[in-house]
């Protein structure tokens, strides 16, 4: 029997096309700055100023490597998250995971279609609670009846949406000396409210749906090419489709972090110089900053808002999905049509639906989104530590498990995220 390849080799040149590589991991990370993250990113700019900067450079790695950990394990065992541990762990393990999750990504899911109605009413006036009913409809109209591969495009498409945050930070005025300093020179205060804000930018980088969509969405690339199959059946594959992981992940995480510190950037060089250190929704800080930077840095910053939260709620709602349709067996797969796959699908409505009717409620949606990062940084420390030893493990990964390269940033990535949840707990009310 032939050997395969060692699980870091490169394929050849005529297989390194970046742009034909990007997928699943460049939809991960933009998804990533959804509307409750574009609010996170604000506060820590208009609190502390240009303070916070370096926090984005510093999770790049450590976002990146766990999300290539995800990756790996769609694509080596042609399973997500959801279905490795159901598979290797008991029940008892499983199912309290998922349903942290579902709870998590609802909540989240709710806020962040909440942003996007404000955001609407800030660009066009009229009800707010009315766009929000309208684009929760919209999202679930297209991710259940649409095919998965024009839908796919259309998440990559919605990537270009993070652009109008690069462009705010060039309309506003910055001391670009200031701001790189600050990026690459790390100060870190240990008074409360710095520290839980340290604490709040770590959560919303590295958040667990963004590691069972990643991972799910390698099996519904696995399905969708004939030619693809599960590494561990066709170890041949392995040095093409392994670059491309690489490639797409790190790239996606990039760009995730890119747009945070421009968010981030802008808030500090317009809301802070201003004294405005209180931000308290991302449509809040859209409308912040047209006194201060002029009505077209409010107009990309609300543009903005409504196209990330087109691509995160999908996201927050099908990673939902996967995760509780593997741990029941159910079949799963955007690329499946919704008779094929109806609990799937009505776990996918379900979410939507109960995130609008969130906004129906009189709960505060920070409130709601402060319980939500809770619960994310609950689920984030044991899922990381379980893919951790999934994806070191042969039994799962065979001959693929992770290179020492990967288990050494994966394993910093998970410290950090069990610091973080410590760090939460020890700040929390004050």
């Amino acid at each position: 029997m032939e050997t395969p390849p060692p699980s870091d080799a490169a394929p050849g040149p005529a297989d390194r096309n970046v742009l034909h590589a990007l997928g699943p991991g460049l939809v991960t990370g933009a998804s990533d700055d959804d509307p409750s993250g574009i609010a996170t990113y604000a506060q820590a700019g208009a609190a502390f100023g240009y303070g916070l900067l370096w926090t984005l450079l510093l999770t790049y790695p450590l976002m990146g490597a766990i999300q290539e950990v995800a990756a790996r394990i769609g694509r080596v065992t042609g399973r997500g998250i959801a279905g490795n541990l159901r598979r290797h762990y008991p029940p008892w393990l499983t199912y309290p995971v998922v349903g942290l999750l579902l709870v998590a990504n609802t909540i989240n899911l709710g806020a962040d279609l909440g942003a996007m109605g404000a955001a609407t009413r800030l660009l066009l006036g009229g009800e707010a609670l009315l766009y929000t009913a309208l684009f929760a409809l919209l999202c679930l109209t297209l991710e259940v009846w649409m095919p998965y591969e024009r839908y796919c495009a259309v998440l990559k498409w919605l990537t270009l949406a993070l652009l109008v945050y690069v462009a705010a930070a060039f309309v506003v005025g910055v001391p670009w000396g200031t701001a790189l300093t600050n990026t690459l020179l790390p100060s870190l205060r240990l008074d409360a409210a710095h520290l839980a804000m340290v604490v709040a930018v770590l959560g919303t980088t590295i958040s667990p749906y963004l590691f069972f969509w990643q991972a799910s969405a390698e099996v519904e690339e696995i399905e969708k090419e004939p030619e693809d199959e599960p590494l561990r059946r066709a170890p041949r594959q392995a040095p093409a489709q392994f670059w491309r992981i690489k490639a797409d992940t790190y790239l996606g995480m990039g760009v995730s972090n890119l747009i945070a510190w421009c968010i981030m950037l802008t808030s500090a060089a317009t809301l802070h110089a201003a004294g405005v250190t209180e931000i308290e929704s991302a449509a809040q800080a859209a409308a912040a900053l047209e006194p201060v930077a002029g009505p077209f840095a409010k107009l990309l910053f609300a543009a903005g808002i409504i196209g990330t939260g087109l691509l995160a709620v999908p996201v927050l709602a099908a990673s939902a999905a996967y995760a509780l349709g593997e741990a029941l067996r159910w079949p799963t797969g955007l690329g499946r049509k919704p008779l094929e796959a109806k609990g799937f699908y009505a776990v996918i409505a379900a979410a939507t639906l109960v995130g609008l009717a969130i906004n129906l409620t009189p709960v505060n949606p920070i409130e709601a989104l402060v319980w939500a990062a809770v619960v994310n940084g609950l689920v984030a420390v044991p899922v990381m530590a379980l893919m951790m030893l999934m994806s070191s493990s042969p039994k799962v990964m065979g001959r693929f498990t992770l290179s020492p390269r990967l288990r050494l940033l994966g394993w910093l990535a998970t410290a950090a995220m069990a610091l973080a949840a410590v760090g939460l707990f020890a700040t929390w009310g004050r």
